[in-house]
């Protein structure tokens, strides 16, 4: 079965990829989670799209994405979240609060996706949460999270 990736799939290729996995493979685990699509004449047009979108967000080699790591080792991000009075969260910082939080503090675009979060965040406090900028290079983001 011929697939197109519309996301990363390890072992298996980048978004915009085409793929031939086995039809059990494809059909029930990939298209139903979205992470692929049928492949056609017509979704060629897609997988342009869906690579110059990737383009657009990548990181361009590795020099780009040392600077990116030396601007996010050097922002101090604050990220303001609901808590009890003993220091406890009501639920738990997510990788799509960490990308917005650096954002607003002025750092640059990061994909939640890159972002690791060791152990769940669910007190205030300094926490530190690493970032996977380039397969050879990752950087270590300073998280400060109080309540607000």
């Amino acid at each position: 079965m011929k697939l197109i990736l519309s996301q990363e799939v390890e072992g298996l290729g980048a978004p915009g990829d085409i793929v031939e996995v086995k039809d059990g493979y494809g059909r029930n685990y990939l298209v139903p989670r979205g992470l692929a699509i049928g492949w056609t004449r017509g979704a060629e047009k897609q997988i342009q799209t869906i690579k110059r979108a990737r383009d657009a967000r990548a990181i361009q080699g590795k020099e780009h994405a040392s600077e990116v790591k030396n601007q996010l080792e050097q922002l101090a991000v604050k990220l303001a979240v609901k808590a009890g009075d003993t220091g406890r969260l009501f639920g738990s910082v997510t990788p799509a609060d960490i990308a917005g939080a650096i954002k607003a503090a002025g750092g640059p675009l990061v994909e939640k996706r890159a972002i690791a979060i060791g152990s769940p965040i669910k007190t205030t406090g300094k926490h530190q949460v690493a970032v996977q900028l380039h397969p050879e290079v990752a950087a270590t983001v300073r998280l400060e999270v109080a309540a607000g």
